[in-house]
C-alpha cells in the first residue's frame, strides 16, 4: 500500500509545477536558510560582477534555447511535453538537453555567491533533485514515446544537465 500512495504522490507531481516556480521556490528556500544560518557565511571580491555575468549568461542560454524552440514551431510549454513536433538538438542543446532548466540553475548559482551562505547550497540541491525527479524523467518518457529512436541516439550523445 505504501507503495502505491508513493506512486500516486510522483505521478501527481509530474509536470505540474512550472520549472520557474520551483527555480522560485529553490531562491526563496535559500534566501530563508541564508537568514537562519549566520554561521559559514562568506564573502567573494567582484560579487556583483561574477553574479550579474552569471544571470547574463543564464539569459542568453534561455533566449537561444527558445529561440531554436520558436524556429522549430515546436512548443515550448513544460507542463506540455506531448504536444512537441519536433526535436530540437542544435544549438545550445549540442551541450545540455535542457538548457533552459540549466539556466534557471545557473541564475540559482548567482544567487548563492550573492547569499554568500554555504547553507543555501541546499537549494541548488533540490532543484536538481525536484527537476530531475518531477520535470525532466516525466518529459523523457514523453519524448522517447514521440521521437523514439532519434530521442535515444540524442541521449546518448547529450547530458542531461551539462
Amino acid at each position: 500500500m505504501q507503495t502505491l500512495n508513493n506512486t500516486w504522490m510522483v505521478q501527481s507531481l509530474e509536470g505540474k509545477v512550472p520549472p520557474p516556480v520551483v527555480a522560485i521556490m529553490a531562491a526563496a528556500v535559500m534566501w530563508g536558510v541564508a537568514n537562519e544560518q549566520a554561521l559559514l557565511r562568506y564573502e567573494i571580491s567582484y560579487k556583483a560582477f561574477i553574479c550579474g555575468a552569471l544571470v547574463g549568461l543564464a539569459v542568453l542560454i534561455d533566449l537561444a534555447a527558445l529561440r531554436l524552440f520558436m524556429t522549430a514551431k515546436t512548443t515550448i510549454n513544460p507542463i506540455s511535453p506531448d504536444k512537441a513536433t519536433k526535436l530540437v538538438t542544435t544549438g545550445v542543446y549540442r551541450y545540455t538537453r535542457n538548457p533552459m532548466y540549466m539556466a534557471n540553475l545557473i541564475i540559482l548559482l548567482a544567487w548563492l555567491i550573492w547569499l554568500g551562505s554555504i547553507y543555501s547550497v541546499s537549494g541548488l540541491i533540490l532543484y536538481v533533485v525536484y527537476m530531475n525527479q518531477f520535470q525532466i524523467k516525466p518529459e523523457e518518457r514523453v519524448l522517447l514515446n514521440l521521437f523514439e529512436h532519434e530521442y535515444s541516439f540524442f541521449c546518448s550523445r547529450v547530458r542531461r544537465w551539462i
